[in-house]
């Protein structure tokens, strides 16, 4: 029997701590030794492990890994594939990890940072925020990145200052002959009354060789500011990606994330936390999976109402295909004085396959009592009846599944406000459901 600490995949890391920590030239070492101290106590969660009953993450790590790779040389003709049509935006190309000023085109505009987190070591909002928004203690995956990450970005938008364009950040992960592992770190502040959009995406040209990715972003959203997160996740087979992804929110401010899951890696965990730290705040979440062949999709929000007059609004919606398993496990967490809450939460779910399988857990803890909440998750197939009333239109039975499917992702795509990004997940949504 294996000891639940003492994984091959534990023993790695803790075996080689000291020299893994030479990758990461120094810094934030009290914050590092302390994580790593915790990870340490932790292990690797198991299936008797409440968040991780469902997602047996341990048979995705049986694998051996090459820790932190060196960034790769890539071109512009590699980098082509992670283009999106129509999209018009800065550009933020990261190899492994990695900033790569080379292939990034930046915003010239005052008030706007954005550098690697190493060289803003020395900041005083890194040094103030850095490990503060995320959950060290009970989550092994952020104490192993907070130990051990190396690359990842600092972003800073200034007082007042919205940034005219979205900020596209590619993500290019590259395990070439050996597997890779990857753990870049975040943080993003968006000051008082200021705007800034992000469209996260996936480029891996990794060739024999898995990418195992345990990445993790801090954001810290201002009074009055608005941040819009879009996190699109497409990629390769065998990827394994673990995210956590942490907001703080002042008052007044508003928060867009989305998160769409496509295929086709192996092993998708992400981790969505929201504090809400200030009173008339406005959160949006939207998520979409579309999962095909043996994927395994986890998706685990949680919102802390922390103070009165905030509206929470979650809407998740799950694909499922040939053997396809998901899980999700929304949160939502009503403090005491956090009256005059709404809050929504709602889980959808259609299954295209009889062998397909999905785990919901929405849940209410609620300590106040003058608020507004709800939760609810629902599973079904196909409506026969529509199905056959398209057909019998002459309309063939892959476009008809297409139409249906892009019907029920409507309430999730409809929401997306850059008309690129819409099209671009629209297209590949229908592509992944001809293609089954």
């Amino acid at each position: 029997m294996t000891n639940e600490l003492s994984t091959p995949f534990y023993n790695y890391i803790v075996e080689g701590y000291q020299g893994f920590l030479g990758a990461t030239a120094g810094n934030f070492m009290p914050l590092r030794e302390a994580a790593f101290s915790r990870f340490k106590a932790m292990g690797i969660p198991t299936l008797k492990w409440e968040d991780w009953r469902s997602t047996n993450v341990q048979s995705f790590l049986k694998d051996a890994f090459t820790f932190s790779p060196a960034p790769a040389v890539i071109t512009d003709a590699q980098l082509a594939p992670a283009a999106i049509v129509g999209l018009d935006a800065y550009r933020v190309v990261m190899v492994n990890g990695h900033f790569n000023p080379a292939l990034s085109v930046l915003p010239a505009i005052k008030g706007v940072t954005i550098q690697p987190l190493a060289e803003a070591a020395e900041h005083p909002l890194v040094k103030e925020h850095l490990g503060q928004h995320v959950h060290v203690q009970d989550q092994p995956f952020v104490a192993l990145n907070t130990a051990l990450f190396t690359g990842g970005l600092f972003i800073e938008v200034a007082k007042g200052v919205t940034v005219d364009k979205p900020v596209h950040l590619i993500n290019v992960y590259t395990a070439n002959n050996e597997n890779a592992f990857v753990q870049p770190r975040n943080l993003w502040i968006v000051h008082t009354n200021a705007a800034l959009e992000i469209v996260e995406s996936v480029l891996d040209l990794s060739e024999n060789g898995i990418v195992l990715v345990n990445g993790v972003t801090e954001s810290v959203v201002k009074e009055n500011a608005e941040f819009s997160h879009y996190n699109l996740q497409m990629a390769a087979k065998d990827g394994r990606y673990i995210h956590y992804t942490a907001t703080e929110q002042e008052q007044y401010s508003r928060y867009h994330h989305f998160n769409f899951t496509l295929p086709a890696a192996s092993l998708t965990r992400n981790n969505l936390s929201i504090a809400l730290h200030g009173s008339y705040t406005e959160t949006n979440m939207r998520g979409l999976w579309v999962a095909t062949e043996s994927q395994h999709v986890d998706n685990h929000t949680f919102v802390d109402h922390l103070q009165p007059h905030c509206n929470s609004n979650e809407l998740y919606k799950g694909v499922l295909l040939d053997t396809a398993r998901a899980v999700f496990t929304g949160r939502i967490h009503v403090d005491q004085v956090a009256q005059k809450t709404n809050a929504f939460q709602q889980n959808n779910n259609l299954l295209l396959s009889a062998d397909a399988n999905i785990n919901s857990q929405p849940q209410l803890e609620i300590y106040a009592d003058d608020v507004k909440c709800s939760h609810g998750f629902t599973v079904g197939q196909f409506n026969e009846e529509a199905l056959f009333y398209l057909r019998s239109r002459g309309i063939g039975r892959d476009a008809a599944r297409n139409m249906l499917v892009g019907a029920f992702a409507y309430d999730i795509t409809d929401d997306v406000k850059i008309p690129a990004i819409q099209d671009y997940i629209v297209s590949h949504i229908e592509q992944s459901i001809t293609i089954n």
